[in-house]
């Protein structure tokens, strides 16, 4: 008598791979992390070695109103997504406009604060070691945040004409994660300069 069977078929396997979109904007995060590393090293190295004045404790204050701004934009951001997944293109609208705005209020308390420290404490780029490595460091976040508010702004742009709908969420979403790499590096960078460097 033959033996029956028990064995029972594999399931199928519903593993999909990820977007060409999210993979790429990952590589992109992970490059642009690779550079944000090497000035926050240069910036931890240099630390105390300025020859001259002035020095961190004396000029820099801490900007947690603007930071608070800039990382509040990581919930409305993600706010604009869920919107936009449930075709709630009104409320995407509301939410994504406010995320430029607070970016746009941190990029504005960043030029306050360089204004500041240019004309009236006299640091520059080229006052000091701390100086050359604090805007260096501080300057190329700012940059990814004028990079941010420029997608941002064209995404909005588009969809005030009523070319993005609820389809484009997948799309939407990956410019949300660049958005999001860009506050996690602010928390880093403030630790850096406004903590330990002082």
């Amino acid at each position: 008598m033959n033996a029956i069977s028990t064995t029972l078929p594999e399931p199928p396997l519903n593993w999909e791979l990820p977007s060409r979109g999210h993979v790429g904007m990952l590589c992109l995060i992970a490059a642009e992390s690779a550079i944000f590393v090497i000035f926050v090293v240069a910036y931890i190295f240099y630390i105390g070695k300025s020859l001259s004045g002035p020095t961190p404790k004396e000029v820099l204050h801490a900007p947690i109103f603007f930071s608070i701004c800039l990382l509040s934009s990581s919930i409305t951001i993600h706010y604009a997504i869920n919107a936009i997944r449930k075709g709630n293109m009104q409320l995407f609208k509301a939410w994504w406009l406010g995320t430029i705005a607070l970016g746009a209020a941190f990029l504005f308390g960043t030029a306050l604060e360089w204004h500041h420290l240019i004309y009236i404490e006299g640091l520059t780029i080229s006052t000091n070691l701390f100086g050359t490595t604090y805007y260096s460091l501080v300057g190329l976040h700012g940059f990814h945040v004028i990079i941010g508010l420029i997608a941002l702004s064209t995404v909005m742009i588009f969809t005030f004409s009523g070319d993005v709908k609820q389809e484009h969420a997948e799309r939407v979403d990956v410019l949300s994660l660049y958005w999001h790499f860009v506050d996690v590096v602010w928390v880093v960078v403030f630790t850096v300069v406004y903590i330990i460097g002082r």
